[in-house]
């Protein structure tokens, strides 16, 4: 969900920001954009959560700095929405750098790196995200510049083609991907510092929502913050995103203040259930329940009956429906757990994961599973 402060560039497969990205025009996109910046974290200091991570990478930072050099490329690992491109863009902001972003997709030839690369000054900080999915020639030309700040640009074709060495200036990468295990060994391992973003918890993202509504000037009450955590999925992304709606719904339906009765009846408008399953999470566990008696049931097949593309169910619902323990994974499909009966109202049969009858859901492959 692509709207708010930790937000992240990208683009390509299906992802959490599929279902979120709104047709707008220029203006309105410079709006959103401008609201997108006001709300990210300028300093280490101020960036809410992940504890652990912020102190690794004080560490990492204010060593090389008390040395007097450039700091080892460093790799955000972890689901969308929690705060890896605010963390590079903090990085360069406490090295006092200039920070140039990209994409893997976007970098699709050597030259494209190359040209990148050969225009950063000293010390500048060079942003990759999605860095999982850069092409290959153009990761190994990555290798090269990592480690020995050189890069090597080959002219012309076939047996009269030379390589032409190009020194660029010493430059920290800082790498983001959401696919940690698609990135290849000898790229993840010239990371100097890899840090694995964990989703955040209500107090934290309660915070988060407090600290984006003064920015926003939204008369949040306490209560009503608290109602707003509790839908966010664990993610500061779409807590800002919410906040945002429900500051809507307040100032059009209400006095402007956001209590926890108003922030539930919005919720309730832009279908954000109390767990923060939308409609396509219950469309999802619905079609589960009530077309193919809970399941196991292909994901091809799953896909057809809710009207979605195949990654869109992988790379969007599935995530969160199995970390809330209301969709299970098994060799024969997906399968609806007994929670997943009992949040759509509906009594899980014997055989549901989880109805405490001691049935267990056969995990065994047919020779005609999907």
């Amino acid at each position: 969900m692509h709207e708010d402060e930790w937000g992240e560039p990208g683009g390509g497969a299906p992802s959490e920001e599929h279902r979120d990205r709104h047709e707008l025009s220029p203006h309105q996109g410079s709006g959103e954009q401008e609201i997108e910046a006001s709300l990210r974290p300028r300093k280490l200091d101020d960036f809410v959560g992940q504890p652990r991570v912020r102190e690794q990478l004080q560490l990492v930072l204010h060593g090389a700095l008390g040395r007097g050099e450039q700091p080892d490329h460093v790799l955000f690992a972890g689901p969308p929405g929690l705060g890896k491109t605010s963390l590079a863009m903090i990085l360069a902001s406490e090295l006092s750098a200039s920070i140039r972003v990209t994409s893997g997709p976007a970098l699709e030839r050597p030259g494209d790196l190359a040209a990148m690369l050969s225009n950063l000054a000293p010390g500048d900080v060079l942003f990759i995200d999605e860095i999982h999915r850069m092409a290959r020639p153009a990761e190994e030309m990555l290798y090269l510049a990592m480690e020995d700040y050189r890069v090597d640009v080959v002219v012309g074709k076939g047996p009269g083609a030379t390589s032409i060495p190009l020194d660029i200036a010493p430059f920290t990468l800082v790498g983001a991907t959401t696919r940690s295990g698609s990135l290849t060994g000898p790229l993840r391992d010239r990371f100097g510092f890899t840090a694995h973003m964990e989703f955040y918890d209500s107090s934290e993202l309660s915070e988060v929502i407090r600290r984006s509504a003064r920015i926003l000037g939204v008369d949040l009450r306490e209560d009503g913050a608290e109602e707003i955590s509790r839908r966010c999925r664990g993610t500061p992304r779409i807590a800002n995103r919410l906040l945002r709606r429900v500051r809507d719904y307040a100032e059009v339906r209400s006095d402007g203040a956001v209590t926890r009765e108003v922030a539930r009846a919005a919720l309730e408008v832009y279908d954000v259930d109390e767990l923060g399953l939308d409609r396509l999470d219950r469309a999802v566990l619905g079609a589960l329940a009530r077309f193919f008696n809970g399941g196991p049931v292909g994901i091809s097949t799953l896909a057809v009956a809710v009207g979605e593309e195949q990654t869109t169910i992988e790379e969007v619902c599935e995530p969160y429906l199995v970390r809330v323990g209301m969709l299970a994974r098994t060799p024969r499909g997906r399968v609806a757990t007994a929670a997943a009966w009992r949040h759509l109202g509906l009594v899980p049969p014997e055989h549901a994961v989880g109805a405490g009858t001691g049935v267990v859901v056969d995990t065994e492959p047919s020779l005609f599973e999907e």
